[in-house]
């Protein structure tokens, strides 16, 4: 057997000839350290921690929405009930003030009334009393439109509730406790009393 021998060009030769997957690597390397990572580092991964169970999340996850969801739905229906309510004290507060000025005008129904009641046959058919009493059906339409009905009661039962007793009469004609005669006519809207009547009683 007989050695053998390189000559140098065939040494240099060989240490020329290198993997070239060595660049490669070098060249990667090279270019994480540029970004500040360390060359060959693992990726970055995503821990989950052992025994979660992605179904018990889900339904814990859906309760809270519907948690939410049922709040809102109580919020939105409580926000409606005061908008309701807010309604209905505004046109409370509006239909009082409204009571509150034609309570004022009473006084002055009372004395077309009572204008009325006396006046002369002579002048009856005048055409200036006829035009007074246009004013006059004007203020009882007026009343008509918020429902306000006079409070008449002679012939009826006295009752405190509708009725101002300013004295008693003795009366044949009339069942004691019984209204004798109205002195002055009450107003009332539905259950509300603006006035009430000024009587005598039966005694």
């Amino acid at each position: 057997m007989s050695d053998v021998k390189n000559s140098p060009d065939e040494l240099e030769q060989d240490e020329t000839m290198q993997d070239p997957n060595e660049d490669t690597v070098a060249n990667v390397d090279a270019t994480a350290e540029d970004n500040g990572a360390e060359p060959n580092a693992d990726a970055e991964t995503i821990d989950i921690p052992e025994g979660t169970n992605l179904m018990q999340a889900l339904i814990e996850a859906q309760k809270e929405a519907q948690a939410n969801k049922d709040g809102w739905q109580r919020a939105r229906a409580e926000f409606a009930n005061y908008k309701k309510r807010v309604e209905r004290e505004k046109t409370e507060m509006f239909q009082r003030a409204s009571l509150d000025t034609l309570k004022a005008l009473l006084p002055v129904i009372d004395d077309f009334d009572r204008a009325f009641d006396n006046v002369p046959d002579e002048i009856s058919d005048n055409p200036w009393i006829g035009g007074v009493s246009m004013i006059q059906r004007k203020f009882e339409t007026l009343l008509d439109k918020y429902d306000i009905e006079p409070i008449d009661p002679a012939g009826e039962a006295f009752d405190p509730n509708y009725h101002e007793a300013v004295g008693t009469d003795d009366s044949d004609d009339v069942e004691s406790g019984h209204v004798t005669i109205t002195l002055q006519k009450g107003y009332k809207s539905g259950e509300q009393v603006l006035r009430p009547a000024l009587v005598r009683v039966a005694s």
